[in-house]
């Protein structure tokens, strides 16, 4: 699936002029179009040099900081939306991120590659760690610190008194809403504080 879809599909889980922050923003593409086209504002956090120059020549508003680090710099709900698309399997300590999303933001949402989509499990099946669009990289020179999967970060939501509002899968440009943890490449949770 595109980066394009992805955001659209995102896109549409964030309510009309709301405050964002998106962790891990990228080139800032998401909160570019989150601007454009939902009346959104807010702040997207970015490491990588040339991310946070792409974010600039956007207009998107970027604090270069690195997420392992916190988001002690945020107050309580400062935020209506907190954005972690793509990010959450890059991080060392995705449950302490998990639970910083919930408290600087109203509303979080989440996406990550679903590791449990069917040709992943058939590669494992094969002796071999999956290379798909959504896992692009061999085994051996992956940016991602580990893989997770619907399943599992449903199971981490409801560890940390989550309340999940939506949670499905995205394939193929499609929303997934039976089995997401066998039919979809990605996952995606919208969650609040329980």
């Amino acid at each position: 699936m595109s980066d394009a879809l992805i955001q659209q599909s995102i896109a549409r889980l964030v309510p009309q002029g709301s405050r964002v922050l998106d962790l891990g923003c990228g080139d800032g593409a998401l909160l570019d179009l989150l601007q454009r086209e939902r009346g959104c504002s807010g702040y997207g956090i970015e490491l990588d040099d040339v991310n946070v120059h792409a974010c600039v020549r956007r207009g998107v508003n970027v604090i270069q900081l690195n997420l392992d680090e916190g988001l002690t710099m945020f107050g309580d709900q400062s935020f209506d939306v907190v954005l972690q698309i793509d990010t959450l399997q890059h991080l060392r300590n995705a449950e302490v991120m998990l639970r910083e999303t919930a408290r600087v933001g109203r509303l979080g949402i989440v996406a990550f590659p679903n590791f449990a989509h069917w040709p992943n499990r058939l590669s494992v099946l094969r002796g071999r760690m999956p290379v798909t669009r959504r896992l692009p990289y061999q085994w051996y020179d992956t940016p991602n610190i580990r893989v997770g999967t619907h399943a599992d970060f449903a199971d981490l939501a409801g560890k940390n008194s989550l309340r999940v509002l939506d949670a499905f899968g995205l394939q193929e440009g499609r929303e997934v809403r039976f089995l997401p943890n066998l039919r979809a490449g990605t996952a995606v949770f919208k969650f609040e504080r329980g």
